[in-house]
């Protein structure tokens, strides 16, 4: 074997085998912050993936998600043209056209339905990935519309709104100062491998680890005190351990009195959350209520890591965290260093360090100057804290009832229609559209009911614009050309903004120059990060300050941090939205709805994170489904299996009121008895399907797919999946 064969071989760079290293970032499974990505390209084609070390947030490291970026990009799912539909919704017959068929298509329809019914009659979704949602934002209200939407209505918003009902702004975990971390419901070693290895750091350093989580999880598995509650019972959990603090005089007696409001009330209804009353109503036992109690509030830092979806996928979802939240006021723990520590985002929901102008570039145009948004009647809390989008999950309701106007058309970006509880509702809604638009990067059964589908492509495919807690920034550049024909969200947004002939400037000078606006209060420009390939740390970060609200107040009615909410005081004779954080058990749960327990008597829920998939995009990878061959399967304890005679890898039924679908049986620990996990959005067993269309926080309108009521049966052996 030649040295060069060997160093080809080997996927060695350099100029004897044409191997180059280009950088670029994963946005796969698009949380707040991206991994970096060494990609080795011969020829136009990616041949190796490795993690980028300059990457300060994965340094070097990838998930099994980023390491399969090549059967990703090199999927024979991938669409390969823009399709124009030829066939009955459904059928999946489509013809290829041309893009500038395609998007003049578009264009002439949106014109027209704005014209005939009003610009609001067009709805704007974005799915995953994130990174061109400022974009769509501005598109869809430069056109006139309210209805921007993302997969954010149920993931994220709620979270953020319990924290803007307590604090008026969301303060993250400063995870390596912390002398303790409350970690509620998160795992995010399958779900942010960047924070699981600073709770790895953290701990080697002596910090304390609590964790609450119905299952066990490699983040359990690190804790000092794992809390393992009933789905569902996490505001009585918290309750239970103000109980503690302000029985034992363990919080902060001094920010209670200068800087909150309602304490007064709060303390008195507590003190019916006694930790046995605490275990009666989570299960957790009352010595280990205690045991956190003390352990949270009797260190100098402690800081609370929420999660973006899994507390609020109840139907009491936003009282509940709320109550949790709480905790960090009552400590004194918010706004400070090692604990709960507010950082403004500079971009995409992330802090960078650096301030940007992206609230005036999302929002072009004043809420006062549209009508109402999707969800507003129905959410009105929604519509008073959540000032980035509508409430998708009313869409279905306002698609087919027309109220209180019409919704015509939509566009959309990675739309899903299985993220919706009754999903197979939502498929039957999309079929009433005039008009439906989906770009995707594959095939999915979604884009079978749009009139036009258009192919989309990778992160590493196009550019996009990111910022790192470390006050990183990063804009790639394509490390290879857009397979067939795809391209770049953003450029599809860009080109229709044209085509519709909007009146807005940034749009008509294009990206560069809409990132030069955003960026120009930190002196960065598109051009200066051009230079680093790689991404760069910003010149001038913003250093941390603590206790701002001592200099400014709290961004709430009251001024203050709010143990009980002056919004929700407005809706309390109206709505019944209780002001205080007060506990009531799931909709569907054998405390709430008894006699419908004795025939559903496990508790379903869904879309616990697995590693090796996300929402419905690595399904279709054989590195990553080879993780997990059994799938599509659900999570239930050994000691049910065997009281119904169900062994590993049976079809079993998982019936609720509304519909039942047939899985494999995975018999695992990591589940309490009584309670099934089924992970979601599968095609050949769509869970969400089982969840009522209303099954939803009134408060926020999130689905509560984490708390149902369900049945488990052995199914007949001739069922096949």
């Amino acid at each position: 074997m030649s040295d060069v064969q060997r160093l080809l071989q080997g996927k060695i760079p350099g100029a004897a085998t044409g191997i180059e290293v280009k950088k670029s970032i994963c946005a796969i499974c698009d949380p707040l912050t991206q991994c970096g990505l060494d990609l080795y390209i011969q020829d136009g084609r990616i041949i190796k993936v490795e993690g980028s070390k300059e990457n300060p947030y994965s340094k070097g490291t990838l998930c099994s998600k980023g390491a399969s970026t090549r059967q990703y990009v090199y999927s024979d799912d991938r669409i390969q043209t823009p399709l124009k539909r030829v066939g009955p919704r459904g059928e999946g017959k489509f013809e290829p056209i041309t893009w500038d068929e395609a998007l003049d298509t578009i264009a002439s329809q949106l014109k027209q339905i704005k014209e005939q019914a009003g610009p609001e009659t067009v709805g704007f979704f974005a799915g995953y990935a994130k990174f061109f949602r400022p974009f769509l934002k501005r598109l869809a209200h430069s056109f006139g519309s309210p209805n921007y939407m993302t997969e954010s209505s149920s993931c994220y918003q709620a979270m953020s709104m319990a924290q803007k009902l307590v604090f008026g702004r969301p303060g993250g975990p400063d995870i390596m100062r912390a002398d303790c971390l409350l970690v509620w419901s998160a795992n995010p070693f399958h779900a942010n491998p960047g924070n699981g290895r600073a709770i790895q750091n953290a701990k080697e350093r002596g910090m304390k680890l609590i964790v609450v989580d119905p299952r066990v999880t490699p983040t359990s598995a690190l804790a000092d005190l794992h809390l393992q509650l009933r789905p569902g019972t996490d505001g009585a959990l918290a309750l239970a351990i103000a109980h503690v603090i302000i029985k034992e005089k363990l919080h902060d007696q001094d920010f209670v009195a200068s800087y909150t409001y309602g304490f007064d009330e709060y303390k008195e209804y507590v003190q019916a959350f006694t930790p046995a009353k605490g275990e009666e109503l989570t299960g957790v036992p009352a010595s280990k209520i205690q045991e956190a109690a003390r352990m949270y509030a009797s260190v100098k830092r402690a800081a609370i890591l929420p999660s973006a979806s899994s507390v609020v996928h109840h139907t009491n979802g936003v009282q509940n965290y709320r109550a949790v939240f709480a905790l960090a006021g009552l400590t004194g723990n918010y706004d400070v260093l090692g604990g709960n520590l507010v950082n403004p985002p500079s971009f995409i929901h992330t802090p960078g360090l650096i301030p940007t102008r992206e609230h005036d570039f999302v929002q072009s145009r004043p809420w006062s100057d549209m009508p109402p948004r999707i969800g507003a009647d129905r959410f009105p809390v929604w519509m008073d804290i959540i000032d980035e989008e509508a409430q998708a999950m009313h869409l279905p309701e306002q698609i087919r009832t027309g109220s209180p106007y019409p919704v015509k058309a939509l566009l959309g970006f990675g739309l899903n229609y299985r993220m919706w509880p009754d999903s197979e509702g939502f498929r039957k809604s999309l079929e009433m559209l005039d008009f439906f638009v989906n770009v995707d990067i594959f095939m999915t059964d979604t884009c079978k009911y749009a009139d036009i589908v258009l192919p989309a492509c990778t992160s590493v495919e196009r550019s996009e614009l990111r910022c790192y807690g470390a006050g990183y920034i990063v804009f790639t550049q394509p490390a290879i050309a857009p397979r067939y024909q795809s391209r770049s969200d953003i450029d599809i947004i860009y080109d229709l903004a044209s085509r519709l002939g909007l009146d807005d400037p940034l749009f008509q000078a294009g990206l560069d120059a809409s990132i030069d606006w955003i960026l120009e209060p930190s002196g960065i420009t598109a051009a200066e990060l051009k230079k680093h390939p790689a991404g760069m740390f910003v010149p001038n970060p913003i250093k941390p300050q603590e206790r701002k609200y001592r200099e400014i107040d709290f961004a709430t009615l009251s001024g203050k941090m709010e143990f009980k909410s002056k919004v929700l005081e407005k809706y309390e004779d109206k709505s019944g939205h209780a002001a205080l954080p007060v506990y009531t058990p799931p909709k569907y749960s054998l405390e709430a709805t008894p006699e419908l327990a004795k025939d559903y008597p496990f508790i379903l829920n869904t879309g616990s994170r697995l590693p090796m998939f996300v929402h419905t995009r690595t399904f279709r990878l054989s590195w990553t489904s080879s993780l997990r061959p059994n799938f599509p399967s659900a999570d239930m304890n050994p000691t049910d299996a065997v009281r119904l005679g169900i062994r590993q890898d049976d079809t079993i039924r998982i019936i609720t009121p509304k519909d039942a679908v047939s899985v494999k049986a995975n018999l695992t620990g990591m589940v309490q008895p009584g309670v099934i996990h089924m992970y979601h959005g599968h095609q050949a067993a769509d869970v969400n399907r089982l969840f009522e269309e209303d099954y939803l926080d009134p408060l926020s309108g999130f689905p509560g797919f984490k708390s149902a009521l369900c049945k488990v049966e052995k199914a007949d052996e001739r069922v096949v999946l």
